[in-house]
């Protein structure tokens, strides 16, 4: 394993994304350690698909210097020699939703969540089979909860639609895997009066929930907004008449969510 010259930087705690890739949550490993760590896994799993590392990248964003990373990032998109690589549009989502997060960002940067989600979906266009999807869990998680409570806040606000939509669309871009936002954007093009568009995403849902398994299985942000899809659906399909396929697709969630009380409370109306 080739071992790159370290520059001296700390490790943010802001930064829970390279956790699972490092020893950050292991109280016998050193800051060194952390970083070496880091570094190697990154770099090994990289050059197996692509020729650069980009440790240029991690460099900048473990330093929480997001716009320099974000900066350095889009030149590595725009190259012909890296345009096709993954990593670089995966950057650019990180820095975005760090971004988001931060005040002094606010002004420059208003729409850093959207664009965090954007280039979330530019990287799995990239990734398609998974490269280092699976290494970027944590992160996946908090870019799942961040777009699915903000579609959410707007899918009851027939003004806040189109957003709704844009969020839960892009949601299925860069996880198609994951089956709750396949749902939620299918009562989203309800609403909006694009049955035909819905009925297609209800069908990706089917696909997803078919090889996704077990319920219980799936990560908690997942599980989430996947009862809550699903208590949504069900509810929709009742206001249509239709309270057989509303308990159908509720039935779905049985077995994971009927201990939750908003998920008992729509079983038994069914």
């Amino acid at each position: 394993m080739h071992i790159f010259p370290l520059p001296h930087f700390r490790i943010p705690k802001a930064s829970p994304y390279l956790r699972h890739a490092t020893c950050l949550d292991r109280p016998y490993c050193t800051p060194m350690k952390t970083i070496l760590l880091s570094f190697g896994l990154l770099a090994t799993v990289a050059t197996q698909a692509q020729k650069h590392v980009y440790e240029d990248l991690l460099v900048l964003y473990v330093d929480e210097k997001y716009e320099k990373c974000m900066e350095k990032a889009l030149t590595y998109t725009e190259n012909d020699a890296t345009k096709k690589d993954a990593l670089p549009f995966l950057y650019i989502s990180m820095c975005n939703y760090e971004m988001s997060k931060i005040e002094k960002f606010a002004v420059d940067y208003p729409k850093a969540s959207r664009d965090a989600l954007k280039w979330a979906e530019k990287y799995r266009k990239k990734d398609k089979e998974k490269e280092f999807f699976n290494n970027y869990e944590d992160y996946w998680a908090s870019l799942n909860t961040m777009a699915g409570e903000s579609g959410e806040n707007m899918i009851d606000d027939p003004k806040g639609l189109s957003k709704a939509k844009a969020n839960f669309d892009a949601m299925t871009g860069y996880y198609p895997e994951n089956p709750g936002p396949w749902l939620m954007l299918a009562i989203v093009q309800y609403k909006s009066n694009l049955a035909k568009e819905a009925d297609m995403s209800v069908a990706s849902f089917d696909k997803a929930m078919t090889n996704a398994g077990d319920i219980k299985t799936l990560p908690k942000d997942q599980q989430k907004l996947l009862k809550n899809a699903l208590i949504r659906y069900a509810d929709f399909l009742v206001s249509k008449g239709q309270r057989d396929k509303a308990k159908k697709y509720a039935e779905l969630g049985k077995d994971a969510f009927m201990e939750e009380p908003d998920f008992k409370g729509l079983w038994d109306t069914l």
